[in-house]
């Protein structure tokens, strides 16, 4: 079993606190277990697949574990997850676990601590929703279960044309379900990750054209996947904007309760080189406006 890696300490409130990485799949699960709910996307990049995209960066003080940051490799900005200790973030996010753009997924009391170190752009309040067998009520309706060889009408219906981002085999490894109307896919619903191993999944990719909003699509396709998700785990959350009052309806129609509220947010390192540029042109801008 891989440990943390030792990467130093730090004495905050005269406590000693090691801060490191760690490929430590149980030691990272126990802690993320404290509130599966509000860990679920981390607790599903714990699966081989997903784990070799991250980074993880871990606190302890006294061989109790205080704090976890999650890096997903990929493309910028790179997803990150804070949980924990504010402090203790705040040390893993400036000496361990260090990209330059990141989408940010963290609770609001956490901002101060990683705005430390990051500069957090203004975003939306987020609610985390989640549904097990005995809460779930299904609609029925014509969604269908979609394969790799629909991906370019995937791809159409979320705007992001024959090139889009999502790759064909999101859909292989996922479960996705979509709704056509005359040969057109005009709804689909899908996954982010699952977790066979923490019986956790989460849907994501929830999308209708807008000639068709307004007549369920939504909420027809999220059951689908749901239900079809539900065969295998004990929960199934998802994340809604906080102004979206009727999708929240909508999902708590299908048997969703409300678990938290989280900040997403992009967040820029401080210090990195467009933050030296803001700061210079923000001097010139000063210096032009002091009188001659």
């Amino acid at each position: 079993m891989a440990t943390a890696t030792r990467q130093g300490s730090a004495a905050i409130d005269g406590r000693t606190l090691e801060i490191g990485a760690t490929r430590d799949r149980e030691l990272l699960r126990k802690f993320l277990e404290g509130d599966r709910l509000r860990a679920a996307h981390a607790i599903c990049d714990l699966e081989e697949r997903e784990f070799a995209r991250s980074k993880w960066g871990i606190a302890t003080r006294s061989t109790e574990t205080v704090a976890v940051v999650l890096e997903y490799g990929g493309l910028t900005p790179q997803p990150l997850f804070v949980m924990g200790d504010g402090d203790a973030i705040a040390t893993i996010l400036r000496d361990v676990i260090r990209p330059r753009l990141v989408y940010l997924a963290a609770d609001e009391s956490l901002l101060p601590a990683v705005e430390r170190v990051y500069r957090v752009d203004p975003g939306p309040q987020m609610v985390r929703m989640w549904v097990n067998r005995q809460m779930f009520k299904p609609v029925l309706g014509p969604a269908v279960r979609l394969s790799p060889v629909d991906i370019v009408d995937v791809n159409r219906l979320y705007g992001l044309g024959f090139s889009g981002w999502l790759p064909a085999e999101a859909i292989g490894h996922g479960v996705y379900y979509g709704v056509r109307v005359a040969g057109r896919l005009i709804a689909a619903a899908g996954t982010h990750v699952i977790s066979p191993e923490g019986k956790l999944a989460a849907v994501g990719n929830v999308m209708t054209h807008v000639d068709f909003r307004g007549r369920g699509f939504a909420k027809l396709t999220t059951s689908s996947v749901t239900q079809e998700l539900l065969r295998t785990c004990d929960e199934v959350v998802l994340n809604v904007r906080a102004d979206n009052p009727p999708a929240i309806a909508a999902y708590r129609a299908l048997g969703y309760r409300d678990h938290c509220l989280f900040e997403e947010r992009l967040a820029h390192r401080r210090g990195a080189p467009w933050d030296s540029i803001l700061a210079h042109l923000g001097r010139l801008i000063v210096r032009n406006k002091e009188p001659a």
